[in-house]
């Protein structure tokens, strides 16, 4: 399997600010990656530099194995939608549909209709008095019609409802099985999310701190709770991502993968051991008080 990304040593500075420092990540073709951390942790700026709108200050960017920027053969095969997305005055929703396809060479107009039609997008509305989430869905609409080679999907779920939310969800899995392509998804709600993902990449602090298989993130990190002091001797000199106590309670996120002697320990003492769920590893790596070891498998992308 050949990589759809590569980027090595990638670094982004605006000013005195660094967006993105010396960051090294890869996505295998036909994947679906999340692309996740906390707001300002440099998940736009990245993709900014995949669809071409930005370069690196050092470091290569490869999509397909070339350079996207100012590359306008490649940029074709890129669909880059941001969070948010502008659209001139006056313009109502079949003037989108109308001028995207020129855009987008594997354009659907199936898909586009049959996006329509399930997120109840009004057509006589002018765009810029839809709602946050009539917004969003004209956004999902552009990413997923475009059936780009590379999807890039920036926040795409803002204002969406729940039910708006899983037809999404539903809409790429199917067409993403019968048209494969790579797509990177930067959202918050994980939990909601992390099914779709083959691929985990955690941002924080303008550095990748995991890349590897979605299947691998449970080995990351473990949770230990119960009595604050049982669980403050159960990890006692072990890497801490997260804590939070409440009363006499305590649960921590640990980085790592928790021995069956450590589990017996927590078991005896009242206390217990858990794999981390994605979401507190993500919310782990975005509140540690120092910068962890960033954790990178190529499992599945070769570099």
């Amino acid at each position: 399997m050949t990589n759809a990304i590569d980027i090595r040593s990638l670094s982004r500075v605006f000013g005195q600010v660094k967006a993105l420092e010396d960051i090294t990540l890869s996505a295998p073709e036909g994947s679906i990656c999340g692309l996740l951390g906390r707001n300002g942790a440099g998940k736009t700026t990245i993709m900014s530099i995949l669809a071409g709108q930005d370069r690196p200050s050092s470091g290569t960017v490869e999509v397909f194995g070339q350079d996207p920027f100012e590359n306008k053969a490649l940029l074709s095969q890129i669909s880059f939608i941001r969070d948010n997305q502008r659209y001139p005055d006056g313009y109502r929703l079949h003037h989108v549909l109308r001028i995207a396809p020129d855009f987008a060479p594997n354009w659907s107009s199936d898909v586009a209709a049959e996006l329509v039609e399930g997120f109840r997008i009004p057509d006589r509305t002018p765009i810029k008095k839809f709602s946050r989430g009539q917004l969003s869905s004209v956004a999902v609409v552009l990413a997923l019609a475009s059936r780009a080679p590379l999807t890039l999907l920036d926040e795409p779920y803002l204002g969406l409802d729940a039910t708006a939310r899983a037809f999404f969800h539903n809409m790429l899995l199917r067409d993403f099985a019968e048209h494969p392509r790579t797509v990177m998804l930067s959202t918050h709600l994980i939990e909601e999310s992390e099914a779709l993902f083959d691929r985990v990449l955690i941002v924080d602090r303008g550095r990748v701190y995991v890349d590897c298989a979605s299947e691998e993130t449970s080995t990351l990190a473990f949770t230990v709770s119960g009595p604050a002091q049982v669980v403050e001797e159960l990890v006692g000199g072990r890497t801490l991502l997260a804590s939070h106590t409440v009363g006499g309670l305590r649960s921590v996120t640990v980085g790592g993968t928790a021995d069956a002697g450590l589990g017996f320990r927590a078991h005896t003492l009242g206390a217990a051991v858990s794999p981390a769920t994605l979401q507190q590893l993500v919310a782990g790596y975005g509140s540690a008080a120092t910068a962890p070891e960033p954790v990178r498998t190529n499992k599945g992308a070769h570099a």
